[in-house]
């Protein structure tokens, strides 16, 4: 059965339907949610209101979307009204006029890898501990490009923006990890040259 079936299926009321649905987006969607507030309960309790969300709001999915762009924006706007709560302060604008500037992160992948368990204990550890040092807006962005894999598009069309805006947005917040990551001295990142394509120098 496809995603589309599965869908239709689920806003009819069948719960199997939608169980495939929480099954297949959860472990994406605690995801975003952990890098985004930095706390592994909060990033559960912010699961169970995006799963109560999606459920209630499912009907109203009109697909001009794709579902796995609509969830992620439910997330955010979760995620967001949480920090909201708390009373934590948000970032309101990442973009700024002038030139976007090409960056090279040379850090690890985020994602989990099983392979040399200590070294990417320790790696991830101060990557996240950078991470989370980032604006959530900048993490947020991080997360959805690096993390989870998505495409400009999808971004873009998750946090309502132009695709150039999330590309300048992503840069920056690369940049500030870059520094975050320099300053414990184990991680190096360059700037590319304009005429830099790749390769040896």
């Amino acid at each position: 059965m496809n995603e589309h079936m599965v869908i239709n299926r689920a806003k009819q009321g069948d719960q199997r339907a939608f169980e495939t649905l929480v099954t297949e987006y959860e472990q994406k969607i605690y995801s975003l949610a952990y890098h985004y507030v930095g706390s592994e309960q909060d990033a559960m309790d912010i699961c169970q209101e995006v799963f109560l969300r999606v459920y209630r709001f499912l009907p109203q999915f009109s697909g001009e979307s794709r579902f796995s762009t609509w969830l992620y924006r439910v997330t955010s706007n979760a995620c967001k009204d949480f920090l909201r709560k708390k009373g934590s302060r948000m970032e309101v604008s990442l973009s700024q006029d002038g030139e976007e500037e090409d960056y090279t992160l040379e850090v690890p992948d985020l994602r989990y890898h099983p392979e040399n368990v200590l070294e990417q204990k320790e790696m991830r550890r101060q990557i996240e501990e950078s991470l989370h040092q980032l604006s959530p807006d900048h993490r947020e962005i991080l997360v959805m490009r690096d993390v989870l894999g998505l495409s400009y598009e999808e971004i873009a069309n998750s946090l309502d923006l132009e695709e150039g805006t999330v590309k300048s947005r992503i840069s920056r917040a690369r940049e500030k990890l870059r520094i975050k990551l320099t300053e414990t001295g184990n991680f190096f990142g360059k700037k590319k040259s304009k005429g830099e394509k790749g390769g040896k120098p």
